[in-house]
């Protein structure tokens, strides 16, 4: 097999330095919680590459997510002509590996705090031909703090297409401003990540407004919460630098719990901050709303007669806008077409996937999504059939989409009072 291990052009210093750098604090916890037993060679194939794990930190499960970087990745390789990608938190490379295969990068450096990785990470991208010339590099491994990385590499003026923080286990805020000064600016793209189940279901509020600047509540829909929190935390960071961000698409699994978000950067600040605000649900009546900035101070709900009211909690700031970009995502799923990744019977999880985010891209549709069983539970009723509940909703002259996010959840800007209605008019038509 051709070893790829190539050699050294950048001025870079952590590029070829194989001296590790100790530093006081590693910010990426997941090599300090993972257990490290000894050496054991283990190979897994994803999309027909086959690949060794050995005991990097690896979950099967994140397929999904690789499979959507990879589409965007394409994506901005056709419409820029170029591709040079930072996987800044690498793993065992594969992701890396299919940036270079699929995605046809020009440039990967795959970068991960361990350096016993290294042989691993190597040898699975050695699987890539060189491409170019006998003094172009096409890949380069490093051992390095993720943020050091990206600090050399903007101080060095040498920038990204697209950088990958997959921060499995830490806080991605941690990394966001360093991310977004190493990238482009003509529309980079930064994938995005949180684990934090806790903060996003309301229940660190104070780490949340740390970590995001969102005091987060709990709320029946807080795996989208989720979401919304780490794009406002992204709008943020990017306000400040004088950037703003565009969500493109937003992946929720429930294996970590894991939040994904691709960004979209470019130059000028935020000026329109009507998706950069506050949500708030009633826990007596159900009702959801947005709040903006000036009305801080006179949140009502229907139950109170339109008085200020006690019984809304509030959750913000947080992103309010659409979760994807409903052409963008089109495209992605024209491309896995073409790729034969979905379609005549293949790959139905990723393609029922792509439509479910084409349908919550409608915006008409609401923040959050309301729970069938909760509908049930203030009605009083059983759970009405998902698709007829969603008929009738059309009919009532609403929107409503399935969520990827909740299988037994719709997205719709009908009031909770209305889905009420239709769920208890189901049930006497039932019987």
């Amino acid at each position: 097999m051709l070893n790829l291990a190539p050699k050294t052009l950048s001025p870079s210093p952590f590029l070829f330095n194989p001296i590790p750098i100790p530093f006081p604090q590693n910010p990426n916890p997941k090599f300090l919680t993972q257990s490290r037993p000894s050496f054991k060679s283990e190979y897994q194939t994803e999309r027909g590459h086959e690949f060794e794990t050995g005991d990097t930190f690896f979950w099967h499960e994140s397929a999904t997510g690789r499979d959507l970087s990879v589409l965007a990745a394409s994506l901005y390789k056709k419409s820029k002509s170029r591709l040079r990608v930072l996987d800044a938190l690498c793993g065992c490379g594969i992701r890396s590996l299919r940036y270079l295969v699929e995605a046809e990068a020009d440039f990967v450096l795959a970068n991960d705090a361990n350096e016993e990785y290294r042989r691993i990470i190597s040898e699975n991208l050695s699987r890539v031909d060189r491409g170019f010339g006998e003094n172009e590099r096409r890949w380069v491994v490093s051992h390095f703090d993720a943020n050091r990385v990206m600090a050399e590499r903007y101080l060095q003026r040498d920038f990204f297409d697209l950088i990958d923080v997959d921060s499995f286990g830490s806080d991605s805020s941690f990394f966001l401003r360093n991310a977004m000064n190493a990238l482009k600016l003509d529309g980079g793209l930064l994938y995005v990540t949180s684990t934090d189940g806790y903060s996003s279901g309301g229940h660190r509020p104070h780490h949340s407004l740390a970590a995001y600047g969102a005091y987060v509540r709990p709320m029946p829909f807080s795996n989208e919460v989720g979401l919304r929190m780490l794009i406002g935390g992204a709008v943020r960071e990017a306000s400040v630098l004088g950037y703003n961000v565009t969500p493109l698409f937003s992946y929720y699994s429930y294996h970590g719990p894991v939040f994904r978000v691709m960004l979209q950067l470019n130059r000028g600040k935020l000026v329109d901050d009507r998706y950069y605000g506050f949500i708030s649900y009633c826990h007596q009546c159900g009702n959801s709303d947005t709040i903006s900035w000036d009305k801080l101070g006179q949140i009502s709900c229907p139950c109170s007669d339109s008085k200020v009211s006690s019984y809304p909690v509030v959750s913000g700031p947080l992103w309010t806008g659409p979760l994807h970009d409903a052409a963008y995502v089109t495209e992605m799923l024209n491309l896995a077409e073409q790729w034969g990744w979905v379609g005549s019977g293949k790959g139905t999880d990723l393609e029922k996937l792509l439509k479910l985010m084409v349908d919550e891209s409608d915006p008409r549709l609401s923040f959050g999504y309301i729970k069938l069983d909760e509908v049930a539970s203030r009605a009083k009723v059983n759970s009405p059939p998902l698709m007829t509940m969603m008929s009738t909703i059309h009919k009532e002259g609403y929107a409503a989409s399935r969520s990827h996010i909740a299988s037994n959840a719709i997205k719709t800007n009908c009031p909770m009072t209305v889905c009420i209605r239709i769920a208890k008019n189901l049930q006497e038509c039932h019987s």
